[in-house]
């Protein structure tokens, strides 16, 4: 079983940044490439940002490109979102989740709120 812990999330103004924390926890860790998603009201939850199992390769959504930065620590077991230039369209809830060796994702956090006011 894997649980995953977000936070770091809040209100904060446009041009802001903020950090958002990913704890894991149980088994399968630091093998498991891993992702944040995040969801804004009323639409789908897009992927965001990943990295692979041993931090050397990323891959970010056009939208987020240049502003985030994801990373990891594997020997506590956390993953980070470095969040720059916010800007409206950034509110929403983020999530971390842990990938399969499918690709697929098979356990997500309970979200962390994530507002940029003007």
């Amino acid at each position: 079983q894997v649980q995953l812990v977000e936070s770091g999330g809040g209100l904060v103004q446009a041009g802001g940044s903020l950090r958002l924390s990913c704890a894991a926890s149980g088994r399968i860790f630091s093998s498991a490439n891993m992702a944040w998603f995040r969801q804004a009201p009323g639409k789908e939850r897009e992927l965001v940002a990943t990295i692979n199992w041993g931090g050397g390769s990323t891959w970010y959504a056009v939208a987020v490109k240049g502003r985030f930065t994801i990373s990891r620590d594997n020997a506590g077991n956390m993953v980070y979102l470095q969040m720059n230039s916010l800007n409206l369209e950034d509110t929403a809830v983020y999530y971390c989740a842990r990938s399969t060796s499918a690709g697929r994702y098979d356990y997500f956090g309970q979200g962390t709120q994530v507002t940029v006011s003007s």
